[in-house]
Order: C-alpha cells, then sequence, then structure tokens
C-alpha cells in the first residue's frame, strides 16, 4: 500500500473505533475533548490530536492508529494494517460533550479568559463546591484565592490555574459537582501553591490532592504544592525539570495511589535522580489526597504537620 493510501486509511479509522470494538468503553468523566480515555479493566488509552493518536499511561506505547492495533495484539505493521482497513465504516460512539457541550468557541485568549472570571468568595457555588463536597478547609481556600490560582467556573464548577515560570496562566483544570476537563485552547504545566522559593516540592495529579496534601500537612511554609493536571507532557516534564535544577531541593512524588500513579512517581523519581536532588514516594491510604481528606474530617479534622497515615517506603 502506498503512502497516500495509507495515510487515506488513517482518516478514515479514528483510534477509538479500534477501542471500541476491542471493548474499550470512554469514561467520560475522566475525558476532556482533546484528550478521550478508554478503559478495559485495568487498560487505559488515552486518545489525542481528534482521534488520530494515542498514548498509553501505564507505559511508553504512542502512536497512530497502526500501532495502536499493533499495542494491544502485538501484530507486525502489515498485519494491523489489515486489521484497519476491516474497520473503514465503523463510526465510533459519539462523545457525549459533542451533542451537549457547554461551551462556546473563545474568543479571547487564555489568560483574558481566566481574568474575566470572579475569584471565589465565602459563600458562592465554588467556594461551597471546595468547602462542602470537597471538604477543603477555609484556611486553604483562602490561600489559594489569595495568590489567585482560584476562579469561579460556570455551573458551579472550579478553574483552578497553570502558569508557566513568568506566572502566566496558560490554561486551568475544570472540575465540579458535574464535570470535569481542562481549558479549551489551553496548555497543561502546572498549578501552584505555595511560595515559589520553597526547596522542596510536592507533584500530584489534581489541583484539588495538590490543596488536599496541602490542608493534610497543615500547608508547609517550605514546601510547593504541585499538579500536572493528569497529564506529562512535555512542557510539564520541562517545567519540573526547570525547578529541580537547584540547590537543596527536595521532591516529593505524591501521586495517585494506583497504576497511573505510579507510573507517574517513577517518572517523578527518574526526573529526580537525573537532576541529582532528594527525592521520596508519598502514596495516599485511598486513591487519592481528597479521598484522604475527607475520611481524616469526617473523623474529626484535620491537624497541621506531617501526615501520619501517609505511607512511605524505604529509599534507595
Amino acid at each position: 500500500m502506498e503512502k497516500a493510501e495509507l495515510e487515506q486509511l488513517k482518516e478514515k479509522v479514528p483510534c477509538a473505533a479500534v477501542l471500541e470494538r476491542e471493548g474499550f468503553a470512554l469514561d467520560v468523566k475522566e475525558s476532556t475533548r482533546k484528550a478521550m480515555k478508554y478503559r478495559r479493566d485495568a487498560a487505559i488509552i488515552i486518545v489525542i490530536h481528534e482521534g488520530k493518536g494515542w498514548f498509553d499511561p501505564l507505559s511508553d506505547g504512542k502512536g497512530d492508529v497502526f500501532s495502536l492495533v499493533q499495542h494491544l495484539y502485538d501484530l507486525s505493521f502489515v498485519d494491523a494494517m489489515n486489521e484497519v482497513a476491516d474497520l473503514v465504516g465503523f463510526v465510533p460512539a459519539q462523545p457525549l460533550w459533542e451533542r451537549d457541550s457547554r461551551d462556546r468557541e473563545p474568543d479571547l485568549t487564555i489568560p483574558e479568559r481566566w481574568q474575566a472570571r470572579r475569584r471565589p468568595w465565602r459563600g458562592s457555588a465554588t467556594w461551597r463546591y471546595l468547602r462542602d463536597t470537597r471538604r477543603l478547609p477555609e484556611p486553604v481556600l483562602c490561600a489559594a484565592i489569595a495568590v489567585g490560582v482560584l476562579r469561579e467556573g460556570p455551573y458551579g464548577s472550579m478553574w483552578a490555574a497553570h502558569r508557566d515560570e513568568d506566572g502566566i496562566v496558560t490554561g486551568w483544570e475544570e472540575r465540579g459537582p458535574d464535570w470535569r476537563g481542562f481549558a479549551s485552547e489551553g496548555a497543561k504545566l502546572l498549578f501552584r501553591l505555595g511560595r515559589p522559593d520553597a526547596l522542596r516540592f510536592c507533584v500530584t495529579e489534581a489541583a484539588i490532592d495538590a490543596m488536599s496534601l496541602a490542608a493534610l500537612e497543615g500547608l508547609r511554609a517550605d514546601t510547593l504544592y504541585l499538579s500536572t493536571g493528569g497529564g506529562w507532557s512535555p512542557a510539564t516534564s520541562a517545567a519540573l525539570a526547570t525547578l529541580v535544577d537547584r540547590a537543596g531541593i527536595h521532591l516529593v512524588a505524591a501521586t495517585d495511589n494506583n497504576a497511573q500513579g505510579e507510573v507517574y512517581a517513577g517518572r517523578l523519581l527518574d526526573l529526580a535522580g537525573e537532576a541529582g536532588c532528594s527525592a521520596e514516594r508519598l502514596r495516599p491510604l485511598t486513591d487519592d489526597w481528597n479521598a484522604d481528606l475527607k475520611i481524616r474530617r469526617e473523623a474529626g479534622g484535620v491537624e497541621k504537620g506531617r501526615v501520619p497515615h501517609a505511607r512511605r517506603p524505604p529509599q534507595g
């Protein structure tokens, strides 16, 4: 098959068609328009580039629809090509957000859209969501609002800013009672809460987890609490590499307590090894730090200081 024919075949068969035929289901709550998460038992595949690309967050697998078939079934390229050809005309299910979109096409820049939103205030819909549903204590909410990393999103949701080294907003995590996503046209870098000159960096997978860990630790003055927004883009990796490229840095891999969290933690520990800084793995007892925070608050509140229930495996 000629190269032009291969390109036409890739245009006709999205990665979602392969995944749906093989029993993967779209996880709408964990997906965005730009990154659709498909699950089959413990396997996870993220579809990107408008259905043309994919990657496996639990391995180094990534590529186009042909490499996806090879990844799933260990086939030769010719066999994978034939499998893809058999899927011409297969139409995957339409994602829910395409039928019921809450967003209009942006007519402002990312920083302008951010500035157009109000900061949460005591009693606002976002405040109530974070305090009552997510159980974040008011001192942490006030600290996050004071440094400008939170905004009121639509429908009672929260926007949590990702910024570059110069403090420019590049995008934001969106979380709400019935919504989860990332800013359309935005770029994931890092959510940051804490002192910019801190030497201890705690890296989580979500802004709410970063704030939850900050609450559990009493918002330590020596710590910058970070979130990658559930992704691991080259820009995020570069931003983390820049942060740890200083003397005296201690990197804490505080990602989720599951398979994906372990993969991300491994990358963080490798990054620390390359930078020559100290590092440790810090796991929540449950799946994530917000779940731990809710349990602690229901049991009688959150005390300042270290996290007595978190598991720290021996280092070295």
